[in-house]
C-alpha cells in the first residue's frame, strides 16, 4: 500500500463536502482530537475509482454511522472511529463504488419471469412449444401456461407466428405467451375461447387483434389488445406476489442493485412492498411509478415519507405508443418493412396531456413511455404545452425510452428540462433488424444517449428487466462499446453513441438518483449520502470493456447494512 495523510477531522465531518482528501494534510492532527464519531461500520478496499485518480487504488477506507457515509480516507485514518461494537468489512483487492441504480425495470414481472418459463433466444415457434413442454411441470388440466421472451426477429422466416401449433400442442390448458418486449403476446385458441375473442371481435383502442387472410384472429394480440385475455386470467393473490417481489429482490442484491425504479405498479404492488418492509424481508430501495388508472378520478395518493426513504410512490407511468419490436411504436413515417403501418398512439393525445396536467396538480412526476419518433414528439410537444418551465424543474419530467427521435428533437431534451431514461441494451438488442425496420435515415436519431448527452441532457439508464437481463454490467458494456453483451467480440453497432466509462456509470448511479429527485442524498461516495455501496472483484473505470461482463459482486450495502456477501 502506498503512504497516506490522514485527513484532518474537520474535513472529514464538514457535511458540505462531496469527499474527503487523503493527501496533502498534516499527518498526525487527528489523533489530538480527544472525541470522535463512532462508526457502525468500517471498509477497508483497494480503492474507489470513482472519486478521482487520488482514491483508485492503494488502499481506501470508508466509515459509516446511521446509514450513512461517515468519512472517507485512508484506512488508517477512518480506523480511528472504530469502536467496540464496530464491524469491519476488509476486502483486499477490491474496489468500491456507489450502489448501482436502475431507472426502470418491474419488479413483479422480473419476479415471474423467474418463475415461468424462459422463451429468450428461441428460434422458432417450435422451439417455443419445446421449452413449454419441458417447462410447464405439474399444471393441471385446464390451469394457465405462462412464458415470455419470445422474439420473431430470430426464426426464419422472422415473421409472427399464428395460434394453430400452438393450440394443437396445448388444447385444454390456456396459454399466455408474452413477446420479449411485452407489448405483444401469443395466445392459443382456449385462451381466446375464454376470453370471447373471434372474428367479430373488435380492436380495442390503442391495441389490436391480428387476423388472418379470412378475419380470424391468429392468437397474437398488440398492447392494448393484450388485455382481452389478461382480464379473464385468475388474479394472483398476495402470497404468489410476494414470493415473486423478493425473487426479483434477490436477483437485484445480487447485482449490486441498491434502488431501483419501479416503472408501473398498482397501489396493491406499493402496500406488498410496505408490508415487506415492516416484516423486515424488504432491503432493495424502491422508487415507484404507479401506472396509469383506468380513470382520471382515480389517482392513487402519492407515498412520499422523503426522499432518504426505502419506499417512495410519487411518479406515474403513462403511456403514449408501443414497442419497435410489434410495430406498435409510432412513427413519423410507415415503417420501411411494413409501408402499411406507422405503429400505434395507445393514448389519445388529448388525453395524454390531461394526465399530465394531473401529474403537476396533484404533484406527480410524470413518467411517459415513447419509443417511435412520433410518440416522442407528441409527449415533448405536450410537456411543453401543459407545463410550465417552473413545473418542468420541479417535477423533472421523463420519457420513458426514448429510442427513436427525429434529429430536430433531439435539442428538445435539455431545452425543456426533460430527462431521458434509457436502457443501452435496448440499442444492442434492437440494431439486428432497426435498420431493416426504419431505414438508415431514421437510425440518425435511433438510441441516441451519446448524442443527447452531448447536447446537455440528463440520461438516466436502466434495463427494462424483464425485457432485458437486470445485469447493470451489461448495461455498462452496451453504452461503453455499443457492442452486444451476448456477442462482445462483434464490432459496435452504434459507435459514434458510445460513452465513456465514467460517464456510463454516472448513467446508473449519480443520474438515476437525479432522475428521482434524490442526487443529494444518494448516488456518491460522500459524506452525508445514504451508504448505498458495492464492492466489485475489479476497477471498472480502467478495464478493457470486455472485461466489465466478468466482473463478481462481492458485496451489496444498502443504508449501511450489508444486504448481500458472495458466498
Amino acid at each position: 500500500m502506498k503512504p497516506y495523510l490522514v485527513a484532518p477531522l474537520s474535513l472529514l465531518l464538514f457535511l458540505g463536502a462531496c469527499l474527503v482528501s487523503h493527501r496533502d494534510q498534516p499527518e498526525g492532527e487527528v489523533s489530538g482530537v480527544q472525541r470522535l464519531p463512532t462508526a457502525s461500520t468500517i471498509i477497508l478496499v483497494e480503492g474507489a475509482p470513482s472519486l478521482g485518480e487520488d482514491f483508485a487504488s492503494g488502499g481506501v477506507g470508508l466509515a459509516l454511522a446511521q446509514g450513512k457515509i461517515l468519512a472517507v480516507s485512508s484506512p488508517e485514518a477512518v480506523l480511528r472511529f472504530r469502536g467496540t461494537k464496530t464491524r469491519i468489512l476488509e476486502y483486499p483487492g477490491a474496489y468500491l463504488f456507489p450502489g448501482f441504480q436502475d431507472a426502470h425495470l418491474h419488479l413483479l414481472g422480473l419476479g415471474a419471469s423467474l418463475e415461468n418459463i424462459d422463451l429468450r433466444g428461441s428460434r422458432s415457434l417450435g422451439e417455443v412449444i419445446a421449452r413449454l413442454k419441458k417447462g410447464v411441470g405439474q399444471v393441471p388440466k385446464g390451469g394457465w401456461i405462462f412464458g415470455r421472451g419470445w422474439d420473431q426477429t430470430l426464426w426464419d422466416p422472422a415473421k409472427m407466428p399464428t395460434h394453430e401449433e400452438l393450440s394443437r400442442a396445448f388444447p385444454e390448458n390456456p396459454v399466455l405467451l408474452r413477446r420479449v418486449g411485452g407489448h405483444a403476446a401469443l395466445v392459443n385458441q382456449r385462451a381466446m375461447e375464454l376470453a370471447g375473442i373471434t372474428a367479430g371481435t373488435k380492436d380495442p383502442e390503442g391495441g389490436r387483434v391480428f387476423r388472418d387472410a379470412s378475419g380470424e384472429p391468429t392468437g397474437v394480440l398488440l398492447d392494448r389488445a393484450v388485455t382481452l385475455v389478461s382480464r379473464v386470467i385468475p388474479k394472483s393473490d398476495g402470497v404468489s406476489m410476494k414470493r415473486q417481489l423478493l425473487k426479483a429482490q434477490e436477483h437485484c442484491l445480487q447485482l449490486g442493485l441498491t434502488r431501483v425504479h419501479e416503472a408501473g405498479a398498482s397501489p396493491l404492488e406499493l402496500g406488498l412492498l410496505r408490508s415487506l418492509v415492516r416484516s423486515g424481508d424488504w432491503k432493495l430501495g424502491v422508487y415507484g411509478m404507479f401506472s396509469m388508472p383506468k380513470e382520471a378520478d382515480k389517482l392513487p395518493a402519492i407515498f412520499d415519507p422523503g426522499p432518504r426513504a426505502k419506499i417512495r410512490f410519487r411518479a406515474l407511468k403513462l403511456y403514449a405508443d408501443g414497442a419497435l419490436g410489434s410495430r406498435g411504436a409510432a412513427l413519423l413515417e410507415p415503417y420501411s418493412d411494413q409501408p402499411g403501418t406507422r405503429g400505434l398512439l395507445v393514448t389519445p393525445p388529448s388525453i395524454l396531456g390531461s394526465w399530465i396536467q394531473s401529474c403537476a396538480a396533484e404533484g406527480f412526476q410524470p413518467c411517459v413511455h415513447a419509443i417511435g419518433d412520433r410518440a416522442n414528439r407528441l409527449v415533448l410537444d405536450l410537456y411543453q404545452q401543459k407545463l410550465s418551465p417552473e413545473q418542468r424543474e420541479r417535477l423533472r419530467p421523463r420519457v420513458e425510452h426514448a429510442q427513436i427521435l427525429s434529429l430536430e428533437d433531439l435539442p428538445r431534451f435539455q431545452k425543456l428540462a426533460v430527462i431521458a431514461s434509457m436502457q443501452p441494451t435496448h440499442l444492442t438488442t434492437d440494431m439486428r433488424w432497426a435498420a431493416k425496420r426504419l431505414g438508415e435515415k431514421r437510425l440518425a436519431g435511433a438510441y441516441a444517449f451519446g448524442t443527447l448527452l452531448r447536447m446537455g441532457a440528463r440520461v438516466c439508464f436502466g434495463s427494462d428487466a424483464p425485457v432485458e437481463p437486470v445485469s447493470p454490467f451489461r448495461g455498462l458494456f452496451a453504452a461503453m462499446t455499443t457492442i452486444s453483451p451476448d456477442d462482445p467480440l462483434s464490432a459496435p453497432l452504434r459507435e459514434e453513441q458510445a460513452l465513456s466509462p465514467r460517464m456510463a456509470l454516472a448513467a446508473f448511479t449519480t443520474e438515476v438518483s437525479f432522475a428521482a429527485g434524490e442526487e443529494a442524498v444518494r448516488g456518491r461516495i460522500a459524506i452525508h449520502q445514504e451508504a448505498d455501496l458495492v464492492i466489485v472483484d475489479r476497477d471498472l473505470l480502467s478495464i478493457p470493456p470486455e472485461a466489465v461482463l466478468k466482473t463478481q459482486v462481492l458485496a451489496t450495502l444498502i443504508a449501511g447494512e450489508l444486504v448481500y456477501q458472495r458466498p
